[in-house]
């Protein structure tokens, strides 16, 4: 299963980040399971907890993507083009691919096999080159939200769900259509 995609410049701007799976937070010690048991004995007291809780695991939630995303960066960009693609990272494999100036990556289960999500990158570079015709970073800057729409049309919830170019492509087109 695919546990997020990035796009990621040389600079280590983010141009494309979607997640499949939430990462993984850091143990915060009980904090916060804390504050929920101690504030369960009124109703309002409990939904404020509640509330105040999910903000809490929202902020967390997007500084642990932001961070993983600039460590993510970090080993890519420094790895030397005599090894593989593949770096195994906390519990799942980082799959890269640089085309150009941009580095394509994708995080999967560690049993997941890699030569197949290297193809998944490829036909991805292959559909957005096809839609943009020769796409460049300009392109994704501008247009990201087609983008996103080639990307949720050729993977749906961290599986792939289509592989021909011209069925994916075709789709797109019916969608903007209805715009």
């Amino acid at each position: 299963m695919i546990r997020f995609f990035l796009l990621q410049n040389r600079q280590g701007k983010t141009r494309l980040s979607k997640w499949y799976v939430p990462p993984p937070l850091p143990n915060s010690s009980g904090k916060e399971s804390s504050n929920i048991s101690s504030a369960a004995s009124s109703t309002a007291a409990a939904a404020a907890a509640a509330s105040s809780s999910s903000s809490w695991n929202y902020s967390s939630v997007e500084q642990e993507k932001q961070r993983i995303e600039s460590e993510v960066h970090r080993l890519v960009t420094a790895r030397d083009k005599k090894y593989t693609n593949f770096i195994e990272y906390n519990n799942y494999k980082v799959i890269y691919r640089r085309y150009a100036g941009l580095f394509f990556t994708i995080a999967v289960d560690i049993h997941d096999n890699e030569l197949a999500c290297l193809e998944a990158i490829h036909l991805f570079v292959e559909l957005m080159d096809s839609y943009f015709s020769n796409v460049c970073e300009l392109d994704i800057v501008f247009h990201f939200n087609k983008v996103y729409l080639i990307l949720d049309e050729y993977m749906l919830a961290g599986e792939i769900e289509e592989t021909s170019k011209k069925d994916i492509l075709d789709r797109v087109k019916v969608l903007e259509k209805m715009d």
